[in-house]
């Protein structure tokens, strides 16, 4: 079954909530009105409200977590019960618009793989959180090689079977689009963005600036040594074979001799390049496989069909 743009046909839409009660029902019915066909799930992640209430009023269909295992554990569990062969991922504290919902399904009827809500200026809640976006954006856009509109943005369309090949490697917290993001370019999936605005949440927001953005960096540089460590070593190694060469000319003109110092960083700078290196080649066989995997499964899926 090809899903429908109008009517969300085939369209499974994945609402991951924590104390939303506040603006959930209002979104719900938004997206009924938008989405008549669509399978509706709300994850409840620990809620102590009537979030799960409100939303099983609204049809919608609750999977409830027994307690909060974060914003990335919520999307798992929606992903692996999601019956729709695209999956809409969005947030219910009212920041995203349902109306943008048929925006991103018509994109991926282009034949993307992956279509991201990429919010625009002036929509963000403040200057700190834009300039942190702004900062992933471009180490994520350098790591990849593609150009990267909003890396964390949990507005999305995307093709479930492909989306559901890279669950194993999401984290329970809020950094679920950051790794899904750089998994599909990894891939060689097509990955497109339109722009949207997003509005101010209703209810109190569970990111914590520092604390997430401290993680969402650390994120960054966990799949850029998954997806492309050369990039992340190569400077390292050339940084320190400038230093040792400085280092070398200074002592050379001043003592007239090569140090042990001098020695010990070359042997650092070549031995980061080394390590670079293997782990790019690793890195390739392991998608390698992991695409050869993909193919078998949708292979063996055609043949039991």
């Amino acid at each position: 079954m090809t899903f429908s743009v109008d009517s969300c046909a085939g369209v499974s839409i994945v609402l991951p909530a924590k104390n939303e009660m506040a603006a959930i029902g209002e979104t719900l019915t938004a997206l009924r009105q938008i989405c008549p066909e669509a399978e509706i799930i709300v994850v409840d992640d620990g809620s102590t409200d009537a979030t799960a209430k409100i939303a099983r009023e609204a049809g919608a269909r609750v999977l409830s977590h027994p307690y909060p295992k974060g914003n990335g554990a919520a999307i798992k569990t929606g992903a692996g019960a999601a019956k729709g062969e695209v999956i809409v991922f969005m947030d219910a504290d009212g920041q995203h618009d349902p109306a943008d919902v048929p925006r991103l399904l018509a994109r991926l009827s282009e034949g993307c793989d992956m279509v991201v809500g990429a919010r625009q200026k002036g929509t963000q809640a403040s200057s700190g959180r834009r300039l942190a976006n702004a900062l992933y954006n471009a180490a994520a856009t350098y790591m990849t090689g593609h150009k990267i509109e909003d890396l964390t943005s949990g507005f999305r369309a995307v093709r479930a079977d492909k989306f559901r090949e890279f669950l194993y490697m999401l984290p329970n917290g809020f950094s679920y689009p950051t790794t899904s993001t750089m998994a599909f370019f990894r891939s060689g999936y097509t990955v497109a963005y339109v722009p949207i605005h997003a509005m101010r949440r209703k209810g109190k927001s569970h990111i914590r600036i520092v604390r997430d953005g401290l993680r969402f960096l650390l994120i960054i540089l966990k799949i850029g040594t998954l997806f492309s460590p050369l990039k992340i070593f190569a400077p390292i190694a050339a940084l320190i074979f400038v230093v040792s060469s400085c280092w070398y000319g200074y002592t050379f003109s001043t003592l007239g001799r090569f140090t042990n110092m001098s020695a010990l960083l070359y042997m650092a700078s070549i031995m980061i390049f080394l390590l670079g290196l293997i782990s790019e080649q690793i890195t390739v066989l392991m998608y390698k496989d992991h695409q050869h995997n993909g193919e078998k499964t949708g292979i063996n899926a055609s043949v039991n069909r």
